[in-house]
């Protein structure tokens, strides 16, 4: 076996994308590649005390920088690439969650108008334990401290949009993107679906840890440094991004109201339970009795539902090509640091 090939990346200020799609490609990489990446937190890295307020440090729409995108040789619409989080570690020791006005589940917002005032713009900083791995939560306004274990992860990863479209970092859709599902951690793989040639493959977002939900619409975001294997999958199609991890497929949905974001990733779980042989029915009864379906982001633009079943509860089977398995020992390839 050929040794891994390796493309580290670390983003200067200014070259950083902000979309999926309409931003050309930093690089060319062929399948079975490994990226190791460095990602500034959706702030940019601007938020730094709690005196700096979103609204005074950062500029909308350059929220959520992404790094990348990556052309990855031979992805064509019609196939997925599959991208397995090697690891996922925090570059700093500290990280930042707000209240932003008009945004957030438990607020009005643009979309959801009212005649209440809009929550005030609150900044907390939060300090990490790197070698005990926590994270540090002190309130602002009274002398409580949790400490609360560390999970970091990805909010967001994607590919390209179809139909020529441009989509804002911000958003999620069958593209991926700003899915903010605390499923995107180290071990699991993510596999997007390819719409343009090379897919164009961005991540971003990190979070030392994040709520189910995301309710406040800010989780502890902080900069990352990501290491990701990035396979391709010839001739197979996925209308949805799904992740699988060593116990659990998952399939995500993301839409408004939130009711079609559960029922696209349930019609999603269901259709790749028959790739284990059983019929639509036979499927949807499985899911339906088996299945969990925690929330994953609701704010914004679009909503994100997650639905996932334990793998030992399935058949016998093999979904797409077994490339779960096959990541996790291409993954043991890579040299130690």
């Amino acid at each position: 076996m050929n040794d891994p090939r390796i493309l580290t990346v670390r983003p200067k200020e200014g070259e950083y994308a902000w979309t999926f799609g309409g931003a050309a490609p930093v690089a060319r990489i062929e399948p079975r590649t490994f990226l190791d990446v460095y990602t500034e937190d959706c702030f940019a890295g601007r938020v730094r005390s709690e005196k700096d307020l979103v609204s005074s440090v950062c500029e909308f729409p350059f929220l959520n920088p992404q790094t990348g995108p990556f052309h990855v040789v031979g992805a064509e619409p019609g196939d997925t690439v599959a991208v397995h989080f090697v690891s996922v570690e925090p570059a700093r020791d500290w990280a930042a969650s707000t209240t932003v006005p008009l945004f957030g589940a438990l607020t009005s917002t643009h979309t959801t108008a009212s005649l209440q005032a809009p929550l005030p713009e609150v900044v907390w900083m939060w300090q990490l334990d790197r070698s005990r791995r926590t994270c540090l939560f002190s309130a602002r306004d009274s002398d409580i401290q949790v400490e609360l274990p560390m999970d970091p992860m990805h909010g967001t990863v994607g590919v390209a949009p179809a139909n020529l479209e441009v989509r804002s970092a911000l958003v999620p859709d069958a593209h991926g993107g700003n899915m903010d599902t605390p499923g995107m951690r180290a071990g699991v793989a993510c596999c997007p679906g390819v719409n343009v040639e090379g897919a164009l493959l961005s991540p971003g977002d990190g979070h030392a840890r994040q709520g189910e939900g995301e309710t406040c619409g800010v989780a502890v975001e902080c900069a990352m440094n990501t290491v990701v294997l990035v396979e391709l999958l010839k001739g197979v199609t996925t209308p949805w991004p799904r992740i699988e991890s060593d116990t659990h497929l998952m399939s995500t949905g993301s839409a408004r109201p939130l009711e079609d974001a559960l029922r696209i990733s349930q019609l999603d779980l269901v259709q790749l339970a028959r790739d284990y042989g059983l019929s639509e029915l036979d499927a949807y009864q499985l899911v339906s009795q088996a299945g969990e379906a925690p929330l994953a982001y609701v704010c914004d633009t679009n909503y994100t539902c997650v639905a996932k079943i334990r793998k030992e509860w399935l058949p016998a089977g093999d979904p797409h090509r077994g490339h779960h398995r096959h990541l996790r020992e291409t993954a043991t390839l890579l040299p130690s640091p």
